[in-house]
Protein backbone atom coordinates (compact mmCIF):
# COMPACT_ATOMS: atom_id res chain seq x y z
CA UNK A 1 0.00 0.00 0.00
CA UNK A 2 1.04 4.02 -0.68
CA UNK A 3 2.93 5.43 2.02
CA UNK A 4 1.92 9.01 0.57
CA UNK A 5 -0.90 10.52 -2.08
CA UNK A 6 -1.31 13.62 -3.74
CA UNK A 7 -4.30 14.74 -4.72
CA UNK A 8 -4.36 16.75 -7.97
CA UNK A 9 -7.65 18.54 -7.26
CA UNK A 10 -9.39 21.67 -5.26
CA UNK A 11 -12.58 21.71 -3.01
CA UNK A 12 -14.84 19.15 -1.87
CA UNK A 13 -13.16 16.20 -4.19
CA UNK A 14 -10.08 16.79 -2.60
CA UNK A 15 -11.69 16.41 1.17
CA UNK A 16 -12.98 13.49 -0.37
CA UNK A 17 -9.78 11.69 -1.17
CA UNK A 18 -8.41 13.44 2.16
CA UNK A 19 -10.62 11.39 4.15
CA UNK A 20 -10.25 8.16 2.28
CA UNK A 21 -6.64 8.21 2.76
CA UNK A 22 -6.59 9.27 6.54
CA UNK A 23 -8.93 6.04 7.25
CA UNK A 24 -6.37 4.28 5.41
CA UNK A 25 -3.64 5.26 7.21
CA UNK A 26 -1.89 6.98 4.03
CA UNK A 27 -0.26 10.45 4.42
CA UNK A 28 -1.97 12.92 2.08
CA UNK A 29 -0.47 15.88 0.10
CA UNK A 30 -2.84 18.70 -0.89
CA UNK A 31 -2.06 20.99 -4.07
CA UNK A 32 -3.21 25.05 -4.47
CA UNK A 33 -2.90 27.75 -6.46
CA UNK A 34 -2.34 31.12 -4.56
CA UNK A 35 -5.72 32.00 -4.46
CA UNK A 36 -6.40 28.33 -2.18
CA UNK A 37 -4.29 29.14 0.22
CA UNK A 38 -6.90 29.28 2.98
CA UNK A 39 -8.81 26.37 1.16
CA UNK A 40 -9.99 23.46 3.81
CA UNK A 41 -8.29 21.01 1.33
CA UNK A 42 -5.07 22.53 2.07
CA UNK A 43 -5.72 22.50 6.57
CA UNK A 44 -6.72 19.06 6.15
CA UNK A 45 -3.66 17.41 4.49
CA UNK A 46 -0.90 16.20 5.80
CA UNK A 47 1.46 18.53 3.60
CA UNK A 48 0.46 21.26 1.19
CA UNK A 49 2.55 22.72 -1.78
CA UNK A 50 1.72 25.65 -3.83
CA UNK A 51 1.48 25.34 -7.52
CA UNK A 52 1.06 28.59 -9.20
CA UNK A 53 -0.86 31.26 -9.39
CA UNK A 54 -4.98 31.52 -9.72
CA UNK A 55 -5.93 30.54 -12.99
CA UNK A 56 -6.24 26.93 -13.12
CA UNK A 57 -4.19 26.56 -16.66
CA UNK A 58 -1.44 27.67 -14.47
CA UNK A 59 -1.69 25.65 -11.01
CA UNK A 60 -4.04 23.08 -11.44
CA UNK A 61 -3.40 21.98 -15.09
CA UNK A 62 -0.31 22.50 -15.07
CA UNK A 63 1.45 19.26 -15.13
CA UNK A 64 5.30 19.83 -14.34
CA UNK A 65 4.15 21.66 -11.22
CA UNK A 66 2.19 18.70 -9.86
CA UNK A 67 5.01 16.33 -10.96
CA UNK A 68 7.30 18.46 -8.83
CA UNK A 69 5.26 18.42 -5.99
CA UNK A 70 5.42 14.85 -5.90
CA UNK A 71 8.81 14.84 -6.06
CA UNK A 72 9.30 17.40 -3.63
CA UNK A 73 7.22 15.19 -1.20
CA UNK A 74 7.76 11.82 -1.95
CA UNK A 75 4.50 11.23 -2.85
CA UNK A 76 4.08 7.90 -4.64
CA UNK A 77 0.93 8.26 -6.20
CA UNK A 78 -1.69 10.57 -7.56
CA UNK A 79 -5.36 10.64 -7.55
CA UNK A 80 -7.08 13.11 -10.00
CA UNK A 81 -10.51 13.89 -8.23
CA UNK A 82 -12.53 14.67 -11.04
CA UNK A 83 -12.81 17.40 -13.63
CA UNK A 84 -8.99 19.31 -14.34
CA UNK A 85 -6.48 16.68 -15.50
CA UNK A 86 -8.43 13.72 -14.45
CA UNK A 87 -9.10 12.27 -18.00
CA UNK A 88 -6.10 13.57 -19.32
CA UNK A 89 -4.44 10.89 -21.01
CA UNK A 90 -1.10 12.56 -21.73
CA UNK A 91 -1.22 13.64 -17.87
CA UNK A 92 -1.02 9.86 -17.24
CA UNK A 93 1.29 8.64 -19.29
CA UNK A 94 3.86 11.37 -17.91
CA UNK A 95 2.80 10.11 -14.30
CA UNK A 96 4.06 7.10 -15.06
CA UNK A 97 7.08 7.91 -16.75
CA UNK A 98 8.20 9.36 -13.36
CA UNK A 99 7.16 5.90 -11.70
CA UNK A 100 4.43 7.20 -9.58
CA UNK A 101 0.89 5.55 -9.95
CA UNK A 102 -1.72 7.41 -11.19
CA UNK A 103 -4.62 6.16 -9.20
CA UNK A 104 -7.16 5.50 -12.01
CA UNK A 105 -7.60 3.60 -15.49
CA UNK A 106 -4.92 3.66 -18.02
CA UNK A 107 -3.72 6.35 -20.66
CA UNK A 108 -4.94 4.04 -23.47
CA UNK A 109 -8.57 3.45 -21.52
CA UNK A 110 -8.69 7.10 -21.07
CA UNK A 111 -7.74 7.95 -24.74
CA UNK A 112 -10.22 5.49 -26.07
CA UNK A 113 -13.10 6.78 -24.04
CA UNK A 114 -12.07 10.52 -24.49
CA UNK A 115 -12.77 10.67 -28.03
CA UNK A 116 -16.82 10.43 -28.83
CA UNK A 117 -16.68 8.57 -32.00
CA UNK A 118 -13.70 5.65 -30.80
CA UNK A 119 -15.90 5.30 -27.37
CA UNK A 120 -18.89 5.02 -29.57
CA UNK A 121 -16.69 1.76 -32.30
CA UNK A 122 -15.16 0.24 -28.98
CA UNK A 123 -18.38 -0.28 -27.14
CA UNK A 124 -20.52 -1.34 -30.00
CA UNK A 125 -17.45 -4.44 -30.45
CA UNK A 126 -17.53 -5.17 -26.55
CA UNK A 127 -21.53 -5.28 -26.83
CA UNK A 128 -22.52 -1.88 -25.26
CA UNK A 129 -26.03 -1.00 -27.16
CA UNK A 130 -25.44 2.75 -29.12
CA UNK A 131 -27.83 5.15 -30.59
CA UNK A 132 -27.86 4.74 -34.48
CA UNK A 133 -25.89 7.73 -36.14
CA UNK A 134 -23.06 8.13 -38.49
CA UNK A 135 -20.56 5.64 -38.26
CA UNK A 136 -17.45 7.83 -37.25
CA UNK A 137 -17.34 11.26 -37.85
CA UNK A 138 -18.79 13.32 -40.43
CA UNK A 139 -16.49 15.65 -42.98
CA UNK A 140 -18.78 17.74 -44.34
CA UNK A 141 -22.34 19.39 -44.72
CA UNK A 142 -23.46 16.81 -47.94
CA UNK A 143 -22.71 13.76 -45.68
CA UNK A 144 -24.36 15.00 -42.55
CA UNK A 145 -27.94 15.23 -45.29
CA UNK A 146 -27.23 12.02 -46.13
CA UNK A 147 -26.66 10.27 -42.68
CA UNK A 148 -29.82 12.37 -41.16
CA UNK A 149 -32.18 11.35 -44.34
CA UNK A 150 -31.20 7.66 -43.35
CA UNK A 151 -31.74 7.93 -39.59
CA UNK A 152 -34.48 10.25 -39.65
CA UNK A 153 -35.12 13.90 -37.87
CA UNK A 154 -35.00 14.96 -35.38
CA UNK A 155 -30.82 14.62 -34.96
CA UNK A 156 -28.04 16.04 -33.09
CA UNK A 157 -24.94 16.57 -34.01
CA UNK A 158 -22.09 16.73 -31.38
CA UNK A 159 -18.66 17.53 -31.11
CA UNK A 160 -16.41 14.21 -31.45
CA UNK A 161 -14.13 15.83 -28.12
CA UNK A 162 -16.97 17.76 -26.80
CA UNK A 163 -18.30 17.47 -23.28
CA UNK A 164 -20.18 19.48 -20.78
CA UNK A 165 -22.98 20.67 -23.76
CA UNK A 166 -20.70 22.36 -25.69
CA UNK A 167 -20.06 21.60 -29.11
CA UNK A 168 -23.87 19.59 -29.60
CA UNK A 169 -26.69 21.38 -31.76
CA UNK A 170 -30.01 19.93 -32.56
CA UNK A 171 -31.32 19.68 -35.77
CA UNK A 172 -35.59 19.00 -36.00
CA UNK A 173 -35.77 18.79 -39.60
CA UNK A 174 -33.79 19.64 -42.99
CA UNK A 175 -34.07 22.90 -42.85
CA UNK A 176 -32.16 23.36 -39.57
CA UNK A 177 -29.30 21.22 -40.36
CA UNK A 178 -26.69 23.11 -42.06
CA UNK A 179 -26.56 25.63 -39.49
CA UNK A 180 -26.44 23.01 -36.23
CA UNK A 181 -23.75 21.63 -38.17
CA UNK A 182 -21.64 24.36 -38.86
CA UNK A 183 -22.31 25.56 -35.60
CA UNK A 184 -21.50 22.58 -33.46
CA UNK A 185 -18.30 22.03 -35.88
CA UNK A 186 -17.01 25.87 -34.72
CA UNK A 187 -18.08 24.99 -30.88
CA UNK A 188 -15.82 21.83 -31.44
CA UNK A 189 -12.77 23.69 -32.68
CA UNK A 190 -13.41 26.89 -30.26
CA UNK A 191 -13.93 24.59 -27.15
CA UNK A 192 -11.49 21.90 -28.07
CA UNK A 193 -10.00 22.32 -30.89
CA UNK A 194 -11.20 20.03 -32.91
CA UNK A 195 -14.05 20.74 -35.02
CA UNK A 196 -14.61 16.75 -35.91
CA UNK A 197 -18.47 15.82 -35.65
CA UNK A 198 -20.54 13.10 -35.45
CA UNK A 199 -24.88 12.81 -36.10
CA UNK A 200 -27.18 10.75 -33.38
CA UNK A 201 -30.64 10.19 -34.08
CA UNK A 202 -32.65 12.64 -30.99
CA UNK A 203 -34.22 10.74 -28.79
CA UNK A 204 -37.79 12.46 -27.64
CA UNK A 205 -38.32 11.49 -24.13
CA UNK A 206 -35.31 9.95 -22.72
CA UNK A 207 -33.68 9.81 -19.29
CA UNK A 208 -30.15 9.78 -18.78
CA UNK A 209 -29.44 6.70 -16.90
CA UNK A 210 -25.51 6.10 -15.57
CA UNK A 211 -24.15 2.97 -14.51
CA UNK A 212 -21.55 2.35 -12.25
CA UNK A 213 -18.45 -0.03 -12.83
CA UNK A 214 -15.53 -1.05 -11.49
CA UNK A 215 -12.20 -2.92 -12.92
CA UNK A 216 -9.41 -4.64 -11.05
CA UNK A 217 -7.18 -4.01 -14.10
CA UNK A 218 -6.75 -7.93 -14.40
CA UNK A 219 -9.78 -9.16 -15.84
CA UNK A 220 -12.57 -9.00 -12.91
CA UNK A 221 -14.88 -5.88 -13.55
CA UNK A 222 -18.45 -5.49 -11.32
CA UNK A 223 -21.27 -2.81 -11.54
CA UNK A 224 -22.83 -0.86 -8.62
CA UNK A 225 -26.03 -0.71 -10.43
CA UNK A 226 -27.53 2.77 -12.08
CA UNK A 227 -28.33 6.29 -11.17
CA UNK A 228 -30.72 8.55 -12.75
CA UNK A 229 -28.83 11.94 -13.47
CA UNK A 230 -32.24 12.85 -15.96
CA UNK A 231 -32.75 16.59 -14.41
CA UNK A 232 -30.16 18.51 -16.26
CA UNK A 233 -29.94 22.01 -17.15
CA UNK A 234 -27.84 23.15 -20.15
CA UNK A 235 -26.79 19.42 -20.27
CA UNK A 236 -25.17 19.71 -16.67
CA UNK A 237 -26.53 17.32 -13.48
CA UNK A 238 -28.26 19.14 -11.00
CA UNK A 239 -29.83 16.31 -8.83
CA UNK A 240 -28.93 12.60 -8.80
CA UNK A 241 -30.45 9.58 -7.17
CA UNK A 242 -30.14 5.55 -7.19
CA UNK A 243 -31.55 3.60 -7.89
CA UNK A 244 -33.60 5.23 -10.84
CA UNK A 245 -37.03 5.79 -10.49
CA UNK A 246 -37.62 3.83 -13.73
CA UNK A 247 -35.38 0.87 -13.55
CA UNK A 248 -36.32 -2.61 -12.22
CA UNK A 249 -34.10 -5.22 -10.93
CA UNK A 250 -33.89 -7.12 -13.97
CA UNK A 251 -33.71 -3.80 -16.24
CA UNK A 252 -30.50 -3.08 -13.49
CA UNK A 253 -29.12 -6.96 -13.91
CA UNK A 254 -29.31 -6.66 -17.83
CA UNK A 255 -27.69 -3.97 -18.60
CA UNK A 256 -25.35 -3.67 -15.71
CA UNK A 257 -23.76 -7.34 -16.46
CA UNK A 258 -23.02 -5.85 -20.33
CA UNK A 259 -21.47 -2.85 -19.07
CA UNK A 260 -19.19 -5.16 -16.09
CA UNK A 261 -18.24 -7.24 -18.87
CA UNK A 262 -17.46 -4.94 -21.24
CA UNK A 263 -15.03 -3.40 -18.95
CA UNK A 264 -13.62 -6.81 -17.84
CA UNK A 265 -13.15 -7.10 -21.45
CA UNK A 266 -10.53 -4.14 -21.70
CA UNK A 267 -8.69 -5.00 -18.32
CA UNK A 268 -10.27 -1.52 -17.08
CA UNK A 269 -8.75 -0.86 -13.93
CA UNK A 270 -10.36 1.54 -11.18
CA UNK A 271 -13.96 3.56 -10.95
CA UNK A 272 -15.90 4.06 -14.97
CA UNK A 273 -19.20 5.10 -15.60
CA UNK A 274 -20.89 4.36 -18.52
CA UNK A 275 -23.49 6.84 -19.34
CA UNK A 276 -26.58 5.99 -21.57
CA UNK A 277 -29.85 7.83 -22.57
CA UNK A 278 -32.90 5.13 -21.84
CA UNK A 279 -36.23 5.34 -23.86
CA UNK A 280 -39.05 2.75 -24.15
CA UNK A 281 -36.92 0.13 -22.09
CA UNK A 282 -34.30 0.60 -24.39
CA UNK A 283 -30.45 1.94 -23.09
CA UNK A 284 -28.11 4.34 -25.70
CA UNK A 285 -24.64 4.06 -25.64
CA UNK A 286 -23.45 7.91 -25.23
CA UNK A 287 -19.66 8.08 -23.22
CA UNK A 288 -17.98 6.50 -20.74
CA UNK A 289 -15.94 8.73 -18.08
CA UNK A 290 -12.98 7.38 -16.91
CA UNK A 291 -13.06 8.70 -13.64
CA UNK A 292 -14.74 9.40 -10.43
CA UNK A 293 -17.93 10.88 -10.87
CA UNK A 294 -19.45 14.04 -8.85
CA UNK A 295 -22.40 11.93 -8.04
CA UNK A 296 -20.79 8.95 -6.88
CA UNK A 297 -21.65 9.16 -2.97
CA UNK A 298 -25.25 8.02 -3.80
CA UNK A 299 -23.67 4.78 -5.51
CA UNK A 300 -21.63 4.37 -2.02
CA UNK A 301 -25.21 5.32 0.07
CA UNK A 302 -26.93 2.55 -1.39
CA UNK A 303 -23.96 0.01 -1.35
CA UNK A 304 -22.49 0.97 1.54
CA UNK A 305 -18.84 0.75 -0.15
CA UNK A 306 -16.52 3.42 -0.27
CA UNK A 307 -15.18 4.08 -3.74
CA UNK A 308 -12.54 6.32 -2.90
CA UNK A 309 -10.87 3.34 -0.58
CA UNK A 310 -11.37 1.04 -3.53
CA UNK A 311 -9.77 2.66 -6.25
CA UNK A 312 -6.52 3.22 -3.93
CA UNK A 313 -6.53 -0.28 -2.98
CA UNK A 314 -6.39 -1.32 -7.20
CA UNK A 315 -3.99 1.40 -8.07
CA UNK A 316 -1.79 -0.58 -5.60
CA UNK A 317 -2.22 -4.05 -7.18
CA UNK A 318 -4.47 -5.30 -4.68
CA UNK A 319 -8.12 -7.23 -5.32
CA UNK A 320 -11.68 -5.90 -5.18
CA UNK A 321 -13.10 -5.78 -1.69
CA UNK A 322 -16.11 -7.52 -3.13
CA UNK A 323 -17.49 -8.99 -5.51
CA UNK A 324 -20.86 -8.58 -7.59
CA UNK A 325 -22.48 -10.80 -5.54
CA UNK A 326 -21.80 -9.01 -2.20
CA UNK A 327 -23.54 -5.97 -3.94
CA UNK A 328 -27.17 -5.53 -2.35
CA UNK A 329 -28.84 -2.39 -2.68
CA UNK A 330 -30.34 -0.52 0.50
CA UNK A 331 -32.65 1.80 0.44
CA UNK A 332 -32.68 5.25 -1.66
CA UNK A 333 -30.04 7.99 -2.17
CA UNK A 334 -30.39 11.70 -3.45
CA UNK A 335 -27.45 14.10 -4.21
CA UNK A 336 -28.59 17.96 -5.09
CA UNK A 337 -25.58 20.00 -6.54
CA UNK A 338 -25.46 23.08 -4.62
CA UNK A 339 -23.78 26.21 -6.59
CA UNK A 340 -22.55 29.79 -5.76
CA UNK A 341 -25.11 31.26 -8.44
CA UNK A 342 -27.53 33.82 -8.61
CA UNK A 343 -30.84 32.63 -9.69
CA UNK A 344 -32.63 33.24 -12.20
CA UNK A 345 -29.73 33.35 -14.32
CA UNK A 346 -27.68 31.03 -12.42
CA UNK A 347 -24.48 33.81 -13.06
CA UNK A 348 -21.18 32.53 -10.59
CA UNK A 349 -21.93 34.17 -7.58
CA UNK A 350 -18.59 34.23 -5.51
CA UNK A 351 -17.58 35.86 -2.41
CA UNK A 352 -17.43 35.79 1.11
CA UNK A 353 -19.50 33.01 3.69
CA UNK A 354 -20.04 34.88 6.33
CA UNK A 355 -22.00 32.03 8.04
CA UNK A 356 -22.40 28.17 6.93
CA UNK A 357 -24.51 25.44 8.61
CA UNK A 358 -24.21 21.76 7.47
CA UNK A 359 -27.53 20.03 7.84
CA UNK A 360 -27.14 16.84 9.80
CA UNK A 361 -28.93 14.03 11.55
CA UNK A 362 -29.60 10.08 10.36
CA UNK A 363 -28.87 9.51 6.98
CA UNK A 364 -28.01 12.80 5.44
CA UNK A 365 -23.98 13.66 4.55
CA UNK A 366 -22.49 17.29 3.21
CA UNK A 367 -19.30 16.90 0.93
CA UNK A 368 -18.11 20.66 0.91
CA UNK A 369 -15.31 22.83 1.42
CA UNK A 370 -17.65 25.67 2.74
CA UNK A 371 -16.36 27.20 6.74
CA UNK A 372 -17.19 30.97 8.05
CA UNK A 373 -15.33 33.16 6.33
CA UNK A 374 -14.00 31.20 3.43
CA UNK A 375 -13.62 33.30 0.29
CA UNK A 376 -15.21 31.58 -2.87
CA UNK A 377 -12.61 32.47 -5.93
CA UNK A 378 -14.03 33.23 -8.91
CA UNK A 379 -11.64 31.45 -10.92
CA UNK A 380 -13.22 27.70 -10.78
CA UNK A 381 -16.15 26.06 -10.79
CA UNK A 382 -19.24 27.09 -9.27
CA UNK A 383 -19.95 23.96 -7.73
CA UNK A 384 -19.61 24.27 -3.25
CA UNK A 385 -20.89 21.95 -2.39
CA UNK A 386 -22.99 18.17 -2.33
CA UNK A 387 -26.13 17.40 -0.09
CA UNK A 388 -26.42 13.54 0.02
CA UNK A 389 -29.64 12.15 1.34
CA UNK A 390 -30.12 8.47 1.94
CA UNK A 391 -33.64 6.70 2.96
CA UNK A 392 -35.60 3.29 3.43
CA UNK A 393 -36.73 4.14 0.42
CA UNK A 394 -37.37 6.94 -2.09
CA UNK A 395 -40.17 8.94 -0.60
CA UNK A 396 -38.02 8.51 2.96
CA UNK A 397 -35.28 9.96 0.88
CA UNK A 398 -37.36 13.23 -0.33
CA UNK A 399 -39.01 13.87 2.79
CA UNK A 400 -35.18 13.74 4.37
CA UNK A 401 -34.08 15.73 1.32
CA UNK A 402 -36.45 18.60 2.52
CA UNK A 403 -35.37 18.90 5.86
CA UNK A 404 -32.14 18.76 5.60
CA UNK A 405 -32.27 21.90 2.82
CA UNK A 406 -34.27 23.10 5.81
CA UNK A 407 -31.73 23.21 8.20
CA UNK A 408 -28.54 24.13 5.93
CA UNK A 409 -27.22 27.56 6.39
CA UNK A 410 -25.00 29.48 3.42
CA UNK A 411 -24.99 33.57 4.17
CA UNK A 412 -22.70 35.52 1.96
CA UNK A 413 -23.14 34.77 -1.54
CA UNK A 414 -25.90 33.32 -3.67
CA UNK A 415 -26.63 30.07 -4.23
CA UNK A 416 -29.02 27.45 -6.18
CA UNK A 417 -30.59 26.29 -3.35
CA UNK A 418 -33.98 27.62 -3.67
CA UNK A 419 -34.32 25.72 -6.91
CA UNK A 420 -34.37 22.68 -4.86
CA UNK A 421 -36.76 23.84 -2.49
CA UNK A 422 -38.89 24.68 -5.70
CA UNK A 423 -38.17 21.38 -7.24
CA UNK A 424 -39.61 19.18 -4.05
CA UNK A 425 -42.67 21.05 -4.69
CA UNK A 426 -42.99 19.53 -8.29
CA UNK A 427 -45.35 16.32 -8.71
CA UNK A 428 -43.24 15.15 -11.25
CA UNK A 429 -39.84 15.10 -9.19
CA UNK A 430 -41.78 13.40 -6.61
CA UNK A 431 -43.44 10.31 -8.46
CA UNK A 432 -40.20 10.26 -10.90
CA UNK A 433 -42.05 11.10 -13.87
CA UNK A 434 -39.02 13.22 -15.30
CA UNK A 435 -36.80 13.48 -18.74
CA UNK A 436 -33.42 14.96 -19.49
CA UNK A 437 -35.56 17.54 -21.28
CA UNK A 438 -38.16 18.52 -18.15
CA UNK A 439 -36.11 20.64 -16.28
CA UNK A 440 -34.90 22.79 -18.94
CA UNK A 441 -39.06 23.45 -19.49
CA UNK A 442 -39.65 24.02 -15.97
CA UNK A 443 -37.35 26.50 -15.38
CA UNK A 444 -38.20 28.75 -18.66
CA UNK A 445 -41.81 28.51 -17.31
CA UNK A 446 -41.07 28.82 -13.42
CA UNK A 447 -37.53 30.47 -13.34
CA UNK A 448 -37.17 33.00 -16.14
CA UNK A 449 -35.39 35.93 -15.96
Amino acid sequence: MFDKILIANRGEIALRVIRACREMGIKSVAVHSTADADAMHVRMADESVCIGPNPGSESYLSIPAIISACEITGAEAIHPGYGFLSENANFVQIVQDHDITFIGPTADHIRIMGDKITAKDTMKKLGVPCVPGSDGGVPDYETAQKVAEEIGYPVIIKATAGGGGRGMKLAKSAGELEEAFRTARAEGKAAFGNPEVYIEKYLGKPRHIEIQVFGDGKGKAVHLGERDCSLQRRHQKVFEEAPGPAIDAETRARIGKVCADAVAQINYIGAGTIEFLYEDGEFYFIEMNTRLQVEHPVTEGIFGVDLVREQIRVAAGMDMSFSQDDLEINGHAIEVRINAEKLPNFSPCPGKITQYHAPGGLGVRMDSALYDGYSIPPYYDSLIAKLIVHGRDRPEALARLSRALAELIVDGVDTTVPLFHALLQEEAVLTGDYDIHWLEKWLETNLSA
